[in-house]
């Protein structure tokens, strides 16, 4: 039997408080932290960013007594001294749902909720999932700088006074981005000096010193990271 229809919406989680508890759920379940520590991460959403969005599915007719489950959730943040940028992270599907098409479209949906709000590029940081965003549109790119939470009463020129760097932090996995996202965003270090270019494999794209297959950025940990964004 074929599954029923369904109804996919992206919303923002300081508008749905009824999802706290369901989103900390998912994020404990994948990178760990105590319960309580998430729901205070969560509860920092809001329109002046950092923004936590909620990805939920209906299955179709809509009924009254039939439930929305939560799909997926990401975080954008603004990007120091690029107005019209945001950063993406803590991207996470529920592990019973994965496999059927939905970090696509979680990722789409939050495209769409970007332009929306007046923004053109997206940045992320990747350990191992750089084909599943270059398959998006993702691009390699530079390191940038997140700002961790931005007054609503400040000019979007102030972003500028974010940009000084400050001490590294260890960059975590995620399920279809970094791993183990850090409750704040991090303040990212500037990058190294970029080695020579390789001879082997395909070659970094341009204006980048990496290739979804090679990074020469590292993490606290030493480990790759590759940086990506997309103009939306």
């Amino acid at each position: 039997m074929s599954p029923l229809p369904e109804e996919l919406s992206l919303v923002p989680l300081h508008q749905h408080p009824e999802l706290l508890e369901a989103c900390a759920e998912l994020l404990a379940e994948e990178w760990g932290k105590s319960r309580a520590l998430r729901l205070h991460a969560l509860q920092r959403s809001s329109d002046a960013f950092p923004t936590c969005l909620a990805l939920l599915r209906t299955p179709v007719p809509t009924e009254p007594a039939c439930p929305r489950s939560l799909v997926g959730h990401v975080r954008l943040s603004r990007v120091a001294g690029q107005p019209s940028s945001l950063f993406v992270e803590s991207v996470v599907v529920a592990r019973a749902l994965r496999g059927r098409g939905y970090g696509r479209q979680l990722m789409e949906a939050t495209e769409r909720y970007a332009r929306a709000h007046g923004f053109c590029c997206l940045h992320l940081s990747t350990h191992d999932k750089q084909q599943f965003y270059a398959h998006l549109g993702f691009v390699p790119a530079e390191p940038v700088q997140i700002v961790p939470f931005l007054s609503p009463a400040m000019p979007a020129a102030a972003l500028q006074a974010f940009a000084v760097p400050s001490s590294p932090t260890t960059a975590a996995p995620v399920v279809l981005a970094a791993p183990h996202p850090p409750l704040s965003p991090p303040a990212v270090p500037p990058p190294p000096p970029l080695p020579p270019p390789s001879r082997t494999g395909r070659g970094p794209a341009e204006g980048t010193g990496q290739s979804p297959q090679e990074s020469p950025h590292r993490d606290a940990r030493g480990l790759p990271i590759f940086w990506m964004k997309k103009d939306i």
